[in-house]
């Protein structure tokens, strides 16, 4: 390969060796020709001055130091607060005072010494008065079971008679509106004017409506039917018999109350005046039924009204021994009332008919009789209990 000025030339070989790599190229010399790189000259350019560009020159402006603008806060006077001068209190000396004579200054009376004022106690809340309260000398028992015809008037009657006997000063009560205790004395209710009606309106004393006959009897009239609607009204209506009881209270040691067969107002005032409770019950499913509602009210009373009341004992009346259903109520019984069955049962018997016919209790229309028995081993039992 030969230069020749800016000019290269190949031989035939070397581009017979090129043919190989581009066969489409005709042997023959190439040349190339080698286009020389421009010579670029860079020339510092000037800085144009300013005669040159024929302008005016710019100012050069030098910062200026701007001081911080100081925040001077202006002095607020603190607020003076003038006290009003408070005088001292002027303490004015008595006068000592020129005694004349000695002898007047001991003759002179002693000054009376000042009692310091007590404050009046205050009133405590109102508590009954023992005055209307039956004392302990004196047993009030209620006979009650809101099932009618289970023997209530009957075991009333007997059992204050058997009392009777045995020396007692009995009092009978009859609180149902029926009469019927009342009617076994041989009274009338339709012929009384005065009856336990008055009594629990507070219009006269209980002594003024007992009769005596076998026994003494607070009777009865058609007129205590409208004594809970008469009582209505009246407060502490619940305590009307407990305070009509309170004046006989030392005439009495047992007193025995017919209730009727409801759990009314007049039920309520029997149970708060009484300190025990004789349930009479059938020897039947529907009168036993009537024990778990009784039970119910006697809670209510012993909560609000009579802390000291109880069940005496249940007392199975009308007993017909022959039938199993009787039998099996009995067991009943004392399965879900143990120890508070009576071992004393009173039987079925048409003597408990016929006595009232006569205006008597059975221990006197047949004394020796099994039923007039029955009561009078009550009456031991239940004297045995309280004592």
């Amino acid at each position: 390969m030969e230069e020749q000025g800016n000019m290269t030339r190949f031989s035939a070989d070397q581009l017979m060796g090129a043919s190989r790599i581009a066969p489409h190229v005709a042997p023959a010399e190439l040349a190339v020709e080698a286009v020389p790189a421009p010579e670029v000259q860079i020339e510092a350019a000037a800085q144009p001055t300013e005669a040159v560009r024929g302008e005016a020159p710019v100012p050069t402006m030098a910062p200026t130091e701007v001081p911080a603008p100081t925040m001077e806060r202006p002095e607020v006077p603190a607020p003076s607060v003038e006290r009003p001068e408070v005088p001292a209190p002027s303490v004015e000396r008595p006068e000592p005072r020129v005694v004349e004579s000695l002898p007047a200054v001991l003759n002179a009376p002693a000054p009376t010494p000042v009692q310091p004022q007590v404050p009046a106690p205050m009133a405590s809340p109102q508590q009954p008065s023992s005055a209307a309260i039956p004392q302990p000398g004196m047993r009030v028992i209620a006979l009650a079971n809101q099932k009618g015809g289970v023997a209530k008037t009957t075991t009333t009657l007997n059992l204050a008679v058997a009392f009777a006997e045995e020396g007692h000063r009995v009092l009978c009560i009859d609180m149902d509106p029926q009469g019927n205790l009342t009617m076994s004395q041989g009274l009338d209710p339709d012929e009384l004017t005065e009856s336990m009606y008055n009594v629990l309106l507070g219009q006269m004393p209980i002594r003024q409506i007992i009769h005596k006959r076998e026994i003494d009897v607070a009777v009865s009239s058609i007129d205590l039917a409208g004594a809970e609607l008469a009582m209505s009204s009246m407060i502490g209506r619940e305590r009307s018999l407990q305070k009509a009881l309170a004046e006989v209270r030392d005439d009495y040691d047992f007193v025995f109350i017919d209730t009727p067969p409801s759990l009314g107002l007049l039920t309520i005032n029997a149970l708060t005046a009484s300190q025990r409770v004789i349930v009479p019950v059938q020897c039947e499913y529907l009168s036993m039924r009537g024990l778990l509602q009784l039970q119910n009210t006697l809670g209510m009373v012993r909560e609000h009204l009579n802390p000291e009341i109880e069940i005496q004992g249940i007392l199975p009346t009308m007993l017909d021994t022959r039938t199993l259903h009787a039998q099996e109520a009995i067991q009943l019984l004392e399965e879900n009332f143990t120890g508070r069955v009576f071992r004393s049962r009173i039987s079925r018997t048409v003597r408990f008919a016929e006595a009232p016919v006569k205006g008597m209790s059975v221990l006197k229309y047949e004394p020796e009789g099994t039923a007039a028995k029955s009561y009078r081993d009550l009456a031991k039992e239940i004297m045995e209990s309280v004592g």
